[in-house]
């Protein structure tokens, strides 16, 4: 028996195989929707239209430590971006991370994935505490943008909701300070000069922050409907493989010397430093492989109020496939 199940996606060089059949998970036939990020969270958090989807990992998280059970996750991260690069100023502001104490902050969203490792960075890394800051919330580049899950606020944190405008109106008429974000805001990639990065070297920064760490942010995951679960306790086990198979061919891809296979001068070098720093595997799935940045995740999310009980890294995911049988 084949089971048909619909998959919503954002385009990866990862996933590719596997979204266009190239890779087929064992008794299962799959439906795949390429959507962009936002629409995906939005639309499934509030309707559930598929089977199977890419989920921000802070929404997640908040669900199942609320009790909702009705999703159960892979442990496949189709995201994965250190935040440093995210931190988002006026030229001319703010020049050094200690000044954010005191400051006017924005954020699409509390309980956004990118929102809760920034404010990680914020607390662990920079020594800014997060009540003495006042918080806003707003979209990032169009009003009226909501949070999605309830939040658990820590005493003495500020957080204001403005409904009528953006963050990126707001930053460029001095209203805010700095924002905190996934997605720059228009400021920043209409090549205007007016918004920078407050890291502009950020790459050397955050390879320092994964080598020290061991932390390498997890954005997303992969969950499925417990449901289907239910029914074919087997899927989840089919799909994860088939998910490690078509990430396995891209970083062979990438790796490949002999032909440029994406558009990027020394690609081949920089899969290959990033294995280097990443012991083998540079895009690693997996419960053990992660451990160290699942813990820090749930510690930054508890911490910041995003959510109320701190769960085990297990508990976050389909048991089938904790384990591996041994030849």
């Amino acid at each position: 028996m084949t089971v048909h199940l619909t998959l919503a996606m954002s385009e990866y060089d990862h996933v590719r195989d596997l979204t266009t059949g190239r890779v087929v998970p064992e008794g299962i036939s799959l439906n795949c929707l390429s959507l962009p990020i936002e629409e995906i969270f939005f639309r499934f958090i509030h309707y559930r239209e598929w089977d199977v989807t890419e989920l921000s990992f802070a929404k997640y998280l908040a669900l199942r430590a609320a009790g909702d059970d009705s999703l159960t996750a892979l442990p496949v991260f189709p995201s994965r971006v250190c935040r440093h690069s995210s931190v988002y100023v006026r030229r001319g502001g703010i020049t050094d991370p200690a000044q954010l104490a005191g400051a006017r902050i924005g954020l699409p969203e509390w309980a956004q994935t990118a929102a809760i490792y920034s404010r990680a960075l914020l607390t662990h890394e920079w020594g800014v505490p997060l009540r003495s800051v006042e918080w806003y919330q707003a979209g990032v580049n169009e009003p009226g943008r909501a949070e999605k899950v309830p939040l658990h606020l820590p005493d003495g944190v500020r957080l204001t909701r403005v409904p009528d405008r953006s963050l990126d109106e707001m930053l460029l008429s001095g209203n805010l300070d700095a924002v905190f974000s996934a997605r720059p805001p228009r400021g920043f990639t209409d090549g205007r000069a007016d918004l920078v990065r407050l890291f502009p070297d950020f790459e050397h920064v955050e390879r320092e922050y994964v080598a020290r760490t061991g932390i390498f942010p997890i954005m997303h995951v992969v969950a499925l409907r417990s449901a289907v679960i239910a029914e074919h306790p087997w899927a989840a086990m089919e799909l994860y493989k088939a998910f490690e198979e078509a990430k396995r061919r891209s970083v062979a891809r990438l790796a490949d010397v002999t032909a440029s296979r994406i558009p990027l001068p020394w690609g081949a070098a920089r899969t290959a430093a990033a294995q280097a720093l990443l012991g083998g595997d540079p895009w690693p799935y997996g419960l053990d492989a992660n451990r160290t940045t699942l813990a820090a995740f749930i510690r930054f999310a508890a911490e910041q109020g995003v959510i109320a009980n701190r769960l085990e890294p297990e508990a976050l995911f389909a048991p089938q496939v904790l384990t591996r049988y041994r030849v």
